[in-house]
């Protein structure tokens, strides 16, 4: 079976500073994976990588069986959902969440004269009521809280039936409701077997959602750690990829993380 991602020794250099640097992964069907680590320690630049933004300036670089440099980007980017801040600036104030999601079909932002058959429509409903959000169907975006945004945008992602989505910190910028109301929404996304791929980015490992299968932990570049996200996601390999003491807790499904205590000398 053909991995969705398969980078060996992918290096990105840009104005003489090194982004990524002789990172190999391997992602397979059915697998979810959390992306983890400090700023500026490469997970955008990973991101434009797999999710065919841009060529690496060595190694090598397949995604969904394409070899970059091989395919064309536009054709491979149809096949990839996003879900990011950046797509949300270019939805206009004014659309209603229900054709956020459905002017997907048509790779727009902004309903104009498209027509959409009965299955866009109802694959549309379908995808709102299990991300919890067909409430929203009839409010404008504008309107919407940030968080609401975000599984508004989730939903948009999905519906072209991608292969692989990838999540670009999806909890970023919400309260603690918010965060979890996402969480609990992508939860019911990695527990359906039908799911796409998924490769979601966080700083924080209380976003991991229940049903994230493998974590991938970056710092300057490089690879700390990447595995089953049961038996990779350790206090040493937490500490290695930020660069101090963490106590890592996990329960219920779920990770917390905070410093460790000082030791004080008499």
């Amino acid at each position: 079976m053909t991995s969705a991602i398969d980078l060996s020794k992918v290096t990105v250099v840009r104005s003489g500073a090194t982004l990524l640097d002789q990172v190999s992964w391997r992602v397979e069907s059915g697998e979810h994976w959390i992306v983890l680590g400090p700023n500026g320690a490469g997970k955008t630049t990973l991101m434009q990588i797999v999710g065919a933004q841009m060529h690496p300036s060595s190694g090598t670089a397949t995604v969904l069986g394409e070899r970059l440099g091989r395919v064309d980007l536009v054709d491979l980017r149809t096949r990839i959902g996003h879900s990011s801040t950046k797509i949300a600036d270019l939805i206009p104030d004014s659309e209603t969440a229900a054709d956020v999601v459905l002017s997907a079909a048509y790779a727009v932002s902004g309903r104009w004269q498209e027509q959409y058959d009965d299955e866009d429509v109802a694959r549309r409903d379908q995808i709102m009521s299990e991300l919890g959000i067909a409430n929203l169907r009839e409010r404008t975006f504008g309107t919407l809280s940030e968080g609401e945004r975000k599984r508004v945008l989730i939903a948009r992602a999905l519906m072209t039936d991608p292969e692989m989505l990838i999540l670009d910190e999806p909890a970023a910028g919400l309260d603690l409701g918010a965060r979890e109301d996402l969480v609990a929404s992508l939860e019911l996304l990695a527990s359906d077997d039908q799911s796409p791929v998924l490769v979601m980015v966080t700083h924080h490992v209380e976003e991991i959602p229940v049903g994230f299968t493998h974590v991938l932990m970056l710092r300057e570049g490089r690879i700390v750690a990447a595995g089953p996200i049961a038996t990779t996601l350790t206090e040493q390999n937490l500490n290695r990829a930020f660069g101090s003491r963490f106590v890592l807790n996990h329960a219920s499904g779920r990770w917390t993380a905070r410093r460790a205590a000082y030791v004080h000398r008499a």
